[in-house]
């Protein structure tokens, strides 16, 4: 007899090839270029309950330019496997041809000449005619936000982050759960908790002052959907008061809590549920190695990473799926699930090309609404890109939008040394393109945006880098906190990825004198999102505007200034 394990396989290899035809379809469609809406929605419905699942819009309602990595380093167990695999290697693992759509949703080669062809992508609009279309097919589908969402925009900020929850409770998801959302302080977010027409879950969100879990954040909830007793679980970010600053939600405590995830299936299980859902913002390495740990979990929806794969990663009996960022793509799974039991699944990435997917015009006049009291702040053009320059910001050790801010820091701060936290959130803006306040603020925009300046040794530096870069590359998924690498300007240094904490970083340089880093010096030091409280200095965006100003046409040359190992 097949092992329901063997079933999944099975299932997971029927999903790349017929799929719904799943990735496979919409990237020969693509090298045909012949893409529509209905291609890219064609889907052979399957079993008895479907789930759709978006995460890391940060904001963005508009459609955008978002290119994906082109290096993004697996460490340990994860040296090679995916997500941990970009560019050419990517597509010769999916199948995608190379100049085709897939090839420009989904990898970085030839982006700005693709994109010139194939267009900006997501919208909450487009997303909106996905999820409707979905919902049309299978009405009980669960519509599930894996967070970031209240975060990343001009109009979040300002409007502390009520443009994103009128536009997504329009969408009425079923859950969501957080991680960024909650730098708007504890005050806000329990504000618009409180109102949310949906489940806000979250089972590792605990009360600081008495370790205890919170009312106001449950740890699970039960959905019927297509006959089977559905329990979604929510985890959210658990590194939250490390990577964030832990005094604007101090109510609050984290961790992945993987004990405790734990009892919470086996709760849910005991109470009947037939599915069990994750809805995870862990960061896909995390993810899989909770798979490992907690059994009984069917499905883990990942987020956090901004990780976007064709197929879902089979841990055990559990499947991993990811999603993407910034409104790019919308997964749909459907699983058959029988006497308590998920059998089989198919899964669809579905790339969300705005030029191809009529808008929501509900939606549509909601984004304007929310958009139109500052219009013409958003619209104002501070400088261009040069014909040369594309400004990303994905990558493990640099992109050419943090580039920029550094080089901003450097000037306007008149530093030494730069540093800009590696974030992952922030569209891209094409050779010979405006940048216009919107732009600079979809890559700056946070509640702690002071750019400081301050004086480190050496010595301190040499700490510094050595801790970032032991959260991202230490071998045991549960201490990396995935994000990327802290970017440096006016500094050169080498990595070894495999060294252990404090032995990876080596020839550090001061780049404009082109000497070696003195431990016992001090340097003068700019910077931006520091998480202690009291920070002082002018808001980034304010410093990167004015550097934009000066400039007037924008050019960057390829960084080169990291040497990396160990790869």
């Amino acid at each position: 007899m097949i092992s329901r394990r063997d079933f999944l396989q099975a299932s997971m290899a029927a999903t790349a090839l017929y799929g719904a035809s799943s990735f496979g379809n919409w990237g020969k469609l693509a090298a045909q270029q012949a893409l529509t809406q209905d291609k890219l929605l064609e889907f052979d419905t399957f079993g008895n309950v479907s789930l759709i699942h978006i995460t890391d819009i940060h904001a963005q309602l508009k459609p955008i330019y978002f290119r994906e990595p082109s290096i993004n380093i697996g460490v340990g167990g994860n040296k090679g496997a995916v997500p941990h695999v970009t560019g050419a290697d990517f597509r010769k693992l999916y199948g995608i041809d190379d100049g085709s759509h897939s090839a420009y949703a989904l990898t970085y080669n030839d982006f700005s000449a693709l994109a010139q062809g194939y267009g900006k992508m997501g919208g909450l609009d487009r997303v909106s005619t996905v999820i409707n279309q979905i919902r049309a097919d299978r009405p009980d589908a669960l519509l599930l936000d894996g967070g970031d969402t209240w975060h990343g925009s001009y109009t979040c900020y300002q409007t502390q982050g009520q443009d994103m929850v009128n536009v997504m409770n329009a969408l009425k998801p079923d859950a969501m759960t957080f991680h960024w959302e909650f730098t708007l302080g504890s005050d806000r977010v329990n504000e618009i908790v409180e109102g949310l027409p949906f489940a806000a879950l979250g089972q590792n969100i605990f009360d600081a002052e008495w370790d205890e879990p919170t009312e106001l954040f449950p740890p699970y909830k039960f959905f019927e959907s297509g006959g089977v007793k559905v329990a979604v679980i929510g985890q959210a970010f658990p590194y939250m008061p490390i990577a964030n600053p832990g005094w604007m939600f101090p109510e609050y405590t984290f961790g992945i809590r993987d004990e405790r995830m734990q009892e919470m299936v086996d709760e849910v299980r005991a109470k009947g549920a037939e599915l069990v859902v994750c809805l995870s913002h862990n960061g896909f390495d995390v993810d899989k190695q909770m798979a490992g740990v907690v059994t009984g979990i069917d499905v883990i929806l990942s987020g956090h990473t901004h990780d976007a794969l064709p197929e879902p990663v089979l841990v055990g009996e559990t499947i991993i799926v990811a999603s993407g960022s910034n409104g790019k793509f919308v997964s749909r799974v459907d699983l058959d699930v029988q006497n308590g039991r998920m059998m089989g699944f198919r899964h669809k990435l579905i790339p969300i090309f705005s030029d191809v997917i009529t808008p929501d015009k509900a939606i549509t006049t909601l984004i304007d609404e929310q958009r139109a009291p500052y219009a013409e702040q958003l619209s104002e053009v501070i400088g261009t890109t040069a014909d040369d320059t594309l400004l990303y910001r994905r990558g493990n050790f640099n992109g050419s939008w943090d580039d920029l801010i550094c080089d901003a820091l450097l000037s306007e701060r008149e530093a030494d040394i730069a540093l800009s936290p590696g974030v992952r959130w922030g569209p891209s803006i094409l050779p010979g393109q405006d940048i216009t306040r919107e732009d600079i603020w979809n890559v700056t925009s946070m509640t702690y945006p002071e750019a400081y300046r301050t004086e480190m040794t050496g010595e301190f530096l040499h700490v510094v880098l050595e801790d970032v870069a032991d959260n991202l590359f230490n071998p045991d998924p549960y201490y990396q906190q995935g994000g990327d690498m802290v970017r440096t300007g006016g500094l050169g240094y080498r990595i070894d990825v495999t060294k252990p904490q404090g032995s990876r970083i080596t020839e550090m340089t001061l780049l404009k004198t082109g000497e070696l880093i003195d431990p016992a010096k001090t340097y003068q030091i700019a910077g931006w999102a520091s998480v202690n409280e009291g920070t002082e200095g002018p808001p980034i965006w304010d410093v990167v505007e004015s550097h934009i100003r000066k400039l007037g046409t924008v050019s960057l040359a390829e960084n080169t200034s990291v040497t990396v190992d160990g790869v």
